[in-house]
């Protein structure tokens, strides 16, 4: 079964066919740096991640390009009210983005352009947008691009401008001819950043430094335009009307746009004081917790941040890493060639050819450690050729997934050892107490006191602390 993405553009599951055999451009709107990247920035990089991955697995030569939006009114707001530069904000909020990001085991994108960066490229494409005929200069120095050059406009989000235009309050802005046309160039304002152009002093508008630096990296079209549902309209419809404006052809092939995350069942909202900063939840949750969890459900659906859910996602991950230490405990190792999966490769593949299912793609992770454990359970640790090669067949599908999903990455002993380093810290627990506990219920067992053993599991039940008793003696972690 080859890739089939859900096209944005047209509704629908299609068949991925690449513009260039065996090559893939890629582009993701990246945030604006004026703030500290929320849970629902990590969604949309994850998720865009994963699919980068994915596509370099399956052996194509992939170009991604993800942006940083560094001027803005919100970062120029936020300049004003701290009496900090605009690029000491935005230095300082990429930084942090690549130290959160990077902590999440996200691959870094081939090229990260800044607007700033840019601007002779945006200044360019806007001269070839008013060389056509698309675009126009009115007095005071802004430039608008012309919705009614362009007879496709709302062709990605489904809305008839007919229908917007009569919404619209015409004196919002009388300088434009179409209340819609929208802004490519802004005249400079006292104590903001300003670039000088052939229309004046000024800056950029947002929707134009997505279409020049894609056109810069990754020319006239390309494959793949991704980010969150919330830029299809207007940010997406903008960036086709500019770019097919311009060229004449199709921009982008596949729009992939990914859900958001809610909080508590409730929408992420400064008002309602729910903004779930990154760096809070990294603060909380290893790595690869975040990554399951936000891989939990496919890309297109909503997802809800709660502690339960991330105290579940901990538990799944948890019986992932203990069944791999099993597999290790019982001498399993990865000896079948590289080029050999099994079928829990075979499930996983599927999943992820079918618009990047991340979410049956982990429950075929889950099934094929119940089957493992189940062999091992039924084989009382004597291994024979058939099921030893079976299990070797488990052990190798996991670790070659674990390079789609980032996660799974770590040997079982480093990673229920941080576990529980962490659970000590966090807890302020001391470990002599846990030991002294587990040898009070082991004395309890050999005495037939088989009420004080259960005893003393339930209160370290009640404190997450999970016990595994084993022929080497009893071994505990956090739950």
């Amino acid at each position: 079964m080859g890739l089939k993405i859900y096209n944005t553009l047209h509704g629908r599951k299609e068949e991925f066919i690449p513009l260039n055999e065996g090559k893939v451009g890629m582009y993701v709107c990246g945030p604006t740096v004026y703030d500290t990247s929320h849970i629902g920035h990590a969604r949309s990089v994850v998720v865009f991640d994963t699919i980068f991955r994915w596509l370099k697995g399956q052996g194509y030569k992939v170009r991604y390009v993800r942006n940083f939006t560094d001027v803005d009114d919100k970062i120029i707001k936020k300049s004003n009210e701290t009496g900090i530069d605009c690029t000491t904000i935005t230095e300082k909020y990429i930084d942090e983005f690549h130290n959160e990001m990077d902590a999440l085991n996200v691959l870094r994108p081939d090229v990260e352009p800044k607007a700033t960066e840019h601007i002779q490229h945006i200044i360019d494409f806007i001269k070839m947008l008013i060389g056509k005929g698309k675009a126009y200069h009115v007095e005071g120095g802004d430039v608008y691009f012309s919705i009614d050059s362009f007879k496709d406009y709302g062709k990605l989000s489904g809305r008839n401008p007919d229908d917007m235009r009569a919404g619209a309050r015409i004196a919002v802005d009388e300088k434009k001819k179409n209340p819609l046309d929208f802004v490519l160039w802004k005249p400079g304002k006292p104590g903001e950043p300003f670039w000088e152009s052939p229309w004046g002093n000024g800056r950029p508008g947002w929707h134009i430094e997505c279409s020049a630096m894609s056109y810069e990296y990754l020319g006239e079209g390309f494959d793949i335009h991704g980010g969150g549902k919330d830029l299809i309209f207007p940010h997406h419809e903008n960036e086709i009307a500019q770019s097919e404006a311009v060229f004449g052809r199709q921009f982008v092939k596949y729009w992939i746009h990914n859900g958001f995350v809610d909080i508590n069942n409730e929408k992420m909202s400064k008002s309602l004081g729910n903004f779930t900063m990154i760096k809070e939840v990294l603060a909380t949750y290893s790595s690869e917790v975040i990554r399951m969890f936000l891989l939990s459900k496919h890309y297109r659906s909503p997802i809800d941040y709660t502690e339960d859910s991330m105290r579940e996602v901990s538990m799944g991950l948890d019986r992932i890493y203990a069944f791999l230490e099993r597999l290790e405990n019982a001498g399993v190792k990865i000896e079948i060639d590289g080029a050999r999966k099994g079928d829990l490769w075979n499930d996983f593949e599927r999943a992820m050819n079918d618009d990047f299912n991340s979410a049956r793609a982990l429950a075929s992770v889950f099934e094929a450690v119940k089957k493992g454990n189940k062999l091992l359970d039924d084989t009382d640790g004597i291994l024979d050729e058939d099921i030893l090669e079976t299990l070797s067949f488990f052990y190798n599908d996991i670790k070659a997934i674990s390079n789609i999903l980032g996660m799974f990455l770590l040997d079982p002993q480093s990673y229920f050892k941080a576990k529980k380093d962490k659970g000590v810290a966090d807890m302020a627990i001391d470990p002599s107490e846990i030991e002294d506990l587990i040898q009070q219920r082991t004395d309890a067992r050999k005495n037939k006191n088989f009420s004080r053993a259960d005893e003393i599991r339930d209160l370290l039940q009640a404190r997450n602390i999970v016990l595994e008793d084993g022929p080497e003696g009893t071994f505990w972690r956090f739950e």
